[in-house]
């Protein structure tokens, strides 16, 4: 099974290498059910692989010119603040035990891991259908609509907070909507913006999570390694192809880890 997870490590990073995202919604499953972490341990974890592979990613699309520092630090403050305030003391305070129906148990693990199914079904939905609102020209000076920027980091961190994943799949439609970036920039300083909340997210652990450091760097080092290996694929194959492609195939896990969390007891715990 560790073999199987380590495989699995490199295509998070080659994802992301070639569709630009997405990829960072596998990592949670792949340590629960293929490195038998515990999910509320697999959440932290989480957010350092895809923060250290997100901050790796963001250097060659700064090198291109596609990169926003000022709409990634307005989009990242709000989002920043939310997910370490949720992994500091959010998570911490939710109960282990959270509902009993009968014999059923909805635990802390379950809990996170349905909220987490739930999100890569959101996620697939986005990869498989075209986003035509995100495809149109932007033309004049950048506008930035305040409020709802602040409401969506906000969400946005808080859901990465809870479940350890990069929202790269809410971030980039905002970016180009809320802010008015062109599509190639909001992708790349959506990149910055994941990195910045998921490394600064996963402090909000340290202290209260025991690491095994060592998994955790392996992960990380085959999920960067992947990234520019995802890179130099992205020249030969279609990547909007792929991206639906994979879209199918997190619908498909969400509704595998649903089943499996409330019907035959969820993995790691």
């Amino acid at each position: 099974m560790e073999i199987i997870g380590y495989l699995a490590a490199l295509v998070i990073g080659i994802s992301l290498g070639l569709i630009g995202g997405g990829g960072s919604i596998l990592t949670v499953p792949v340590l629960v059910y293929l490195f038998g972490v515990d999910p509320i341990t697999a959440t932290a974890y989480s957010l350092f692989i895809v923060g250290a592979t997100s901050l790796v990613g963001t250097w060659p699309k700064h090198r291109q010119g596609e990169v926003n520092f000022k709409t990634a630090f307005i989009f990242g403050i709000p989002s920043i603040l939310a997910v370490f305030a949720t992994r500091k003391f959010i998570v911490p305070a939710i109960p282990h035990d959270i509902l009993s129906i009968g014999d059923f148990l909805i635990t802390k693990p379950i809990l996170m891991m349905i909220i987490f199914a739930v999100l890569m079904v959101f996620a697939s939905v986005s990869m498989i259908r075209e986003n035509g609102k995100a495809k149109e020209i932007v033309e004049g000076p950048q506008q930035f609509n305040y409020p709802l920027i602040i409401i969506e980091g906000a969400i946005v961190g808080t859901l990465t907070g809870l479940v350890g994943a990069g929202g790269g799949f809410l971030i980039i439609p905002a970016l180009v909507l809320l802010s008015k970036l062109p599509m190639k920039q909001a992708v790349g300083t959506s990149l910055l913006i994941i990195a910045a909340k998921s490394l600064i997210g996963f402090t909000g652990d340290l202290g209260h999570t025991i690491m095994d450091w060592k998994l955790l760097l392996l992960v990380t080092a085959l999920a960067i390694a992947g990234i520019f290996l995802g890179n130099s694929m992205s020249k030969k194959v279609s990547p909007e192809k792929l991206k639906k492609g994979f879209g199918w195939f997190v619908l498909v896990m969400g509704i595998y880890i649903i089943i499996k969390e409330l019907f035959f007891g969820g993995g790691g715990h």
